[in-house]
């Protein structure tokens, strides 16, 4: 049946076929009558004449023949289209053959048609949003059909009639938004102790308010500022207001402790002037005792506003329109120490700072042989001290959720440092939180450990104390992410709460940013700080988190590696290999560090493949890890056992199995990006094969794509972003210093658009583009146009850099150079466009905080799995030793990847015949999209739909 749609074809296409075959000449006939909606003007058993539907401005005809001799044979045809259906996920197939192409007004209905009918077909720039379609006809030509008429010109051609109802932001003194149903006015304020990403919250949170059709205040120097009151304090905040807070460290609008505050005539003062301010809402960034402070106040809320009415310090009608107050909480405390949510804003930033000084300490301390002793914050929890002795392989850490007796940890530590010092380490870092304590609840200072350090081994000791330094500098990526997002959400919270809702805290849980009961939450975290001070230290550390545990008996056992008795019997002890393949990515070393000192713990033998599988199978490059040997590699990027590209197949995979068969390995450990996800495939279906094989095989994520189907968090990724992020912050200063200058930076990751859209948030770029959506010539049209409104509005005054950030294969046909030109050309002289190029830079130097500890947790789950998949693989063979492949059996061979914040590991079965497109080299399942919704909201960019 033709497609019944108006005017699907209005260009114009005279073009005559030939067929070889009867059959192929009806094939032909049907598939562009049924297929593409052509009608038969003319036909007989020899020749037909299709044209595009009557309703057309312009028809076009197609002639078909059935003539042999003008025809290539029917062999030639098969092997023609045979070709172009290999290549359909990786070559254009315009490259391969010229073609012709139609215009229609609706494309959409013909891909629903291709869809139903499973003919294969290329979009271009893509599926999400195609605007170009090309389909292979039954005798091998290549026919294409678009829904623009100009793919060159940007102003004149737009693919839609009519521009969508836009919402533009770039006003200075926009407070007004279409989205809106009521308004409100909301006022931000940071309190207590300042974190990094403070401002990007305040930045988000305004922003938001002013989207949602609401008017944003921000309260300066914290709930001094509301008790002092009035427009020095207490300030309405436009759009432009926040730019180039996202960047910044510390909190724009000031924090302070008021002890005013907590009595109550301080907080009455505090209502009068919010209600004096027209003030509805309160979201406040803080630690526990700021957020505990705001609940108070609300709570108060009531008989404050009473107390003012009576008193005659309010009228009746501002009594009646502030009779309730909705305040939400965000966290904003360095020490991660908030119980209900998984971190807190400006911890990640704080754990950088400290892994940085540490590895700069790690230097000096080599060269003299010397012990350094170095404290870090968190008086009552110790997960800086925990995460950074993890991160940069501390001797040893001290923390309140566990302490001991003097003797004991003198003992303890003593016998750690000496047992390294033994084997040929030549320095010492021990890590203290502010907060540790011994278990008779006496503080254990930098000097305590000093003093057992110098008195007892004879070390050349120093103490260092970091200070405030761990609050300073501009916040990582991580901390950029989670504030803005928390800030959107506090806005909704503010906005949806009724006088009956208990106060929010917007935490982040298992990744997804939620809602819990503001009181709960401090409930539970100073139940902590009581537990540790009744000795309940086992209450204290079951009020962490599951992660927070494992962390800690990961660092007992990776700290006491190969020199303690191994945990295991003999008789289940294992030989493990772990191999990097693919591109470097951070984390990689700290992964092969945990690996080996987790596997030394437990009794398993630890070998290294040098080189990827090439080195295996031409060089036998197989070695055992030694202890000092990789002392220090957690610290390190790049690969220090050597990494390719290589698949088995690609090395010779009988070669591989003959090394593996060869050195008796009992499990295999994979780190690296898709390379790596393909080679556990291939492995796991030679197993039929090769009996070598037939052992425990998981895959660690390690690639700056983050495009290995199954997990959420690849290592290196948070690296990659981090590096990144800071080069964009680097050409955004030069951007602003010129003034009227844009950059557009081109970023790497493939076919996924993960590094790019979540670059795009972290550094407030004007806009991104990536492959799972394409490029439009609309949509860069009205970048463009957004670009000149914003550059007028700043009539050359205003000090801020723009981005636009390209993902590499988001266009072949608008390269980087190509958008910047058309930039300048659209600009006309009133702006400029440059092109950066970060490349290879993004894979990044040292790794990041995030990535080592991750590595860690990731490596020792591996070794575990490895553990308990053994005897299960041992047994998927019948009596004449014969691969039976059951669902046990191919659970045997999984990818261990983060699901929400939960560890998951699933087959590579599933994962690959499933959630994979191999061709592209990406899932199948993008998860951040949320991420670019947010990211155009908080910069006013005009999505052409």
């Amino acid at each position: 049946m033709p497609m019944q749609v108006d005017s699907l074809f209005n260009g114009v296409s005279v073009v005559v076929l030939y067929a070889p075959t009867t059959a192929l000449f009806a094939q032909t006939a049907a598939f562009y009558k049924d297929v593409l909606g052509f009608e038969v003007s003319d036909e007989t058993s020899t020749r037909c004449v299709l044209s595009t539907p009557a309703n057309s401005e312009d028809r076009g005809t197609i002639e078909l023949r059935l003539d042999p001799a003008k025809s290539v044979d029917e062999q030639t045809v098969a092997a023609n289209i045979r070709n172009l259906l290999t290549h359909e996920q990786k070559v254009d197939w315009r490259t391969l053959q010229s073609c012709v192409c139609f215009t229609t007004h609706t494309i959409e209905s013909l891909i629903e048609t291709l869809e139903k009918k499973k003919v294969a077909y290329q979009a271009r720039p893509g599926r999400l949003d195609p605007y170009e379609v090309y389909v292979v006809d039954p005798l091998g030509s290549v026919v294409g059909v678009t829904d623009i008429g100009n793919t060159i010109g940007t102003s004149d051609h737009s693919r839609y009639k009519e521009a969508p109802s836009r919402i533009t932001l770039l006003d200075s003194g926009s407070t007004a938004s279409k989205v809106a149903s009521s308004t409100k006015n909301i006022a931000v304020m940071t309190s207590g102790g300042d974190a990094p990403g403070m401002n990007a919250n305040v930045r988000a949170i305004i922003r938001a308010a002013i989207y949602k059709g609401c008017k944003a205040f921000a309260v300066y120097e914290g709930y001094s500022g509301l008790v002092k009151g009035g427009p020095q304090f207490i300030r309405e905040m436009h759009w432009n207001d926040v730019r180039g807070w996202l960047a910044e460290g510390g909190t724009n609008i000031g924090t302070a402790r008021c002890m005013e505050f907590k009595e109550r005539w301080g907080r009455l003062a505090a209502c009068k002037n919010m209600i004096a301010a027209g003030i509805d809402a309160l979201v406040v960034c803080g630690g526990d005792g700021s957020l505990t402070g705001a609940d108070l106040f609300r709570a108060e809320w009531p008989s404050l506003i009473a107390e003012l009415h009576e008193k005659g310090e309010i009228t009746s009608q501002q009594y009646e329109n502030h009779k309730h107050l909705n305040i939400c909480g965000t966290v904003g405390s360095i020490d991660n120490d908030m119980s209900s949510t998984d971190a807190t804003i400006g911890c990640y930033s704080s754990l950088a700072r400290i892994c940085e000084a540490i590895d700069y300490i790690d230097a000096t301390a080599n060269s003299h042989q010397r012990a350094f002793v170095i404290e870090v914050m968190g008086r009552h929890c110790g997960w800086l001290a925990l995460m950074a002795g993890i991160a940069t392989s501390a001797d040893y850490i001290f923390i309140p959720e566990k302490p001991s007796s003097r003797q004991d940890w003198s003992d303890h530590m003593c016998q750690i440092v000496a047992a390294h010092r033994a084997r040929g380490k030549r320095k010492t870092i021990v890590v203290v939180a502010e907060g540790a304590i011994a278990s008779d609840l006496t503080p254990i200072t930098c000097e305590d450990v000093r003093d057992v350090l110098v008195d007892r081994l004879k070390l050349d000791t120093r103490i260092t104390t970091l200070g405030h330094v761990q609050r300073g500098g501009n916040a990582v990526a991580y901390d950029r992410l989670l504030a803005t997002m928390q800030g959107v959400a506090a806005v909704d919270a503010v906005l949806e709460g009724t006088p009956e809702t208990p106060s929010p805290m917007i935490s982040v849980v298992e990744n997804k940013i939620v809602r819990k009961p503001l009181v709960e939450a401090v409930r539970l975290t100073k139940s902590v700080a009581e537990a540790i001070n009744a000795k309940d230290f086992a209450k204290a550390i079951s009020l962490r988190d599951s992660e927070f545990v494992e962390h800690l008996n990961n660092f007992m056992a990776m700290n006491t590696a190969d020199f303690r008795e191994p945990s295991l019997p003999v008789e289940q002890r294992k030989k493990i290999a772990i191999i990097n393949v693919g591109a470097p990515a951070g984390g990689m070393n700290s992964a092969v560090y945990s690996f080996a000192t987790y596997c030394m713990s437990r009794g398993h033998t630890p070998y290294a493949i040098y080189n990827g599988f090439t080195g295996l199978a031409r060089h036998d490059a197989v070695h055992t890890l030694d202890w000092l040997q990789i002392e220090g590699w957690a610290s390190l990027g790049g690969s220090e056992i050597g990494t390719n590209r290589k698949t088995p197949e690609q090395a010779d995979l009988g070669m591989v199995a003959y090394e593996f068969d060869k050195h008796k390995f009992d499990g295999l450990v994979l780190v690296g990006g898709f390379e790596a996800f393909v080679s556990l495939n291939q492995l796991e279906k030679a197993r039929q094969w090769f009996p070598a094989f037939r052992i425990p095989m998981v895959l660690i994520p390690a690639t700056i794509s983050n495009n290995v189907p199954g997990t959420e968090y690849s290592l290196g990724s948070d690296t990659c972003l981090n590096s990144l992020v800071d080069y964009c912050d680097a050409i955004k200063q030069s951007a602003a210093a010129t003034r009227n200058r844009c950059f557009v930076v081109e970023c790497q990751g493939g076919n996924s658009g993960y590094i790019a859209s979540f670059a795009q948030l972290c550094c407030g770029a004007t806009a991104s583009y990536v492959p799972e959506e394409g490029m439009t010539l609309s949509q860069l049209a009205q970048d463009i146009e957004t670009l000149k409104v914003s550059f007028a509005n700043d009539q050359g005054k205003a000090k801020s850099g723009r981005l636009l950030l390209k993902s590499e294969k988001a266009s072949d046909v608008l390269t980087t150079q190509t958008i910047a030109d058309i930039i300048n050309a659209e600009a006309n002289q009133r702006f400029d466009a440059k092109t950066a190029i970060p490349g290879h830079a993004q894979q990044g130097g040292i790794p990041s905080a995030i990535d080592r500890t991750r590595a860690a947790r990731f490596a020792i789950q591996a070794v575990q799995f490895v553990e308990k998949m053994y005897d299960t693989i041992a047994g998927a063979e019948n009596e004449f030793g014969e691969f039976v492949n059951s669902a046990a059996a191919a659970q045997t061979a999984c990818v261990l990847g983060i699901e929400r914040s939960h560890l998951k590991f699933t087959s590579i079965r599933q994962l690959y015949d499933y959630e994979t497109e191999e061709g592209r080299r990406v899932r199948k399942n993008i998860f951040w999209q949320d991420i670019r919704d947010i990211s155009d909201l908080l910069v006013g960019r005009v999505r052409v739909n």
